[in-house]
């Protein structure tokens, strides 16, 4: 309450700080308006705003101070507005670590109110008493004392620590990925690294910071290795895996593999799994250790030209030379079929009911799909058939019943 009195006394010197603060954040909206279309992120946007305050008001208070004049409305928007600036940074790291989440929104607001209510605590004098208070509450751990106040701390401390290290990674992982020079295989090892090395050692500053014995983590890491050994195998193969995979470069984003009854676009590499995307939209989540162990077909390891093989039979009485023609000719008037290699008709073997030809084509799309492709072809075929009179026949089979009159 002495705070609040302090500045109820002397009403003229209030006027003038409250003219400074105020022209300070004319000056930080100017430059938050200058800045706007320069930064396209809208988070990022939101930061520019109360920084720029924040350093007008420090300027201000300088000048206040440095010619003796009260300057304690300039100390409580100096609080306020970092205040502000932590809330926007917070929700800003925390947008950027978890990629607009749905439950972004009520993190942020529970941020926001939590701030707040501290700053207002502070300003009316009661944060002393209410720390003290929550420091008296404690219980004894060994030869540790332990209050709720330093839990407090701790999970401050633990939350902090981890959505910096989250930022900072997502953060040169996004450098790292739009980095074209690189090879895809490269540049997704690289942020699974990086992103691996930051949460450990924010757990190591952490621990140390809350005043935790590393020494005392060597039983954790023999139970950590006896669970890896035992139940965590599969997880620990499924990450080893995704390096190997990521290192061979036996596959790559975009590829189109066959795994097992699978095929689709390979559209995701994760330390646990890969992302098949197939034709129809369904994608498919296969662990690591699969691709492995498994017999993985890439339709497009050297090049990703793919072949095309239409089967179709014609009759013996039709004009066999036409038909291959009409064949051709149906591949070639399609835009996705590749003039080199060019199409080619092979007659494949004389059957029982007809003579079986087979059109064959190459594309440079297979993630594009091929049966909507070969469905045009087979259309086209179709027509200039019935136009030429050329047969497709079908199985006939004549049945003699012997030993009747």
């Amino acid at each position: 309450m002495e705070n609040l009195a302090q500045l109820l006394h002397g009403k003229p010197e209030a006027v003038s700080q409250a003219l400074g603060i105020l022209v300070s954040l004319v000056l930080a909206w100017a430059v938050s308006r200058l800045f706007r279309k320069k930064i396209a992120s809208e988070d990022a946007r939101r930061l520019v705003f109360p920084i720029a305050a924040l350093a007008f008001i420090l300027l201000g208070k300088a000048v206040f101070k440095e010619t003796h004049l009260p300057f304690r409305l300039y100390e409580i928007a100096t609080q306020m507005l970092i205040a502000l600036a932590a809330i926007r940074i917070l929700v800003y790291m925390l947008q950027t670590s978890f990629n607009q989440q749905p439950w972004m929104a009520s993190i942020e607001r529970m941020v926001a109110w939590l701030i707040w209510i501290l700053l207002a605590l502070h300003i009316a004098g009661f944060s002393d008493n209410l720390l003290e208070s929550l420091d008296e509450i404690s219980f004894s751990f060994g030869k540790e004392r332990i209050s709720v106040l330093l839990v407090m701390q701790g999970i401050v401390i633990v939350a902090v620590s981890f959505l910096a290290s989250l930022w900072a990674s997502q953060a040169i992982e996004k450098r790292i990925m739009g980095a074209e020079v690189m090879d895809m295989n490269l540049r997704v090892m690289l942020s699974k690294v990086t992103r691996t090395l930051f949460i450990v050692v924010a757990s190591l500053a952490t621990l140390s910071a809350a005043g935790i014995d590393m020494t005392a983590l060597s039983m954790f890491g023999g139970a950590l290795g006896v669970g890896l050994g035992l139940g965590l195998q599969k997880i620990a193969s499924n990450y080893v895996s995704g390096f190997i995979i990521l290192l061979d470069r036996s596959i790559h984003i975009n590829d189109i593999v066959s795994i097992e009854d699978k095929m689709g676009v390979l559209t995701k590499l994760t330390t646990r799994y890969v992302v098949l995307k197939s034709a129809d939209g369904s994608e498919a989540l296969i662990p690591n250790d699969t691709l492995i162990t498994s017999t993985v077909v890439n339709h497009t390891y050297t090049d990703r030209h793919v072949r095309i093989a239409v089967p179709i039979q014609v009759g013996y009485s039709s004009d066999l030379e036409l038909a291959m023609k009409i064949m051709l000719d149906a591949a070639r008037n399609q835009k996705r079929a590749l003039e080199t290699p060019e199409p080619q008709v092979f007659l494949r073997s004389f059957a029982d009911s007809g003579i079986d030809l087979e059109l064959g084509f190459w594309i440079g799309d297979l993630e594009e799909g091929r049966y909507g492709l070969i469905s045009d072809i087979n259309m086209e075929i179709w027509r200039e058939f019935k136009k030429h009179g050329i047969e497709i026949p079908f199985p006939q089979r004549e049945v003699r019943l012997l030993g009747q009159n």
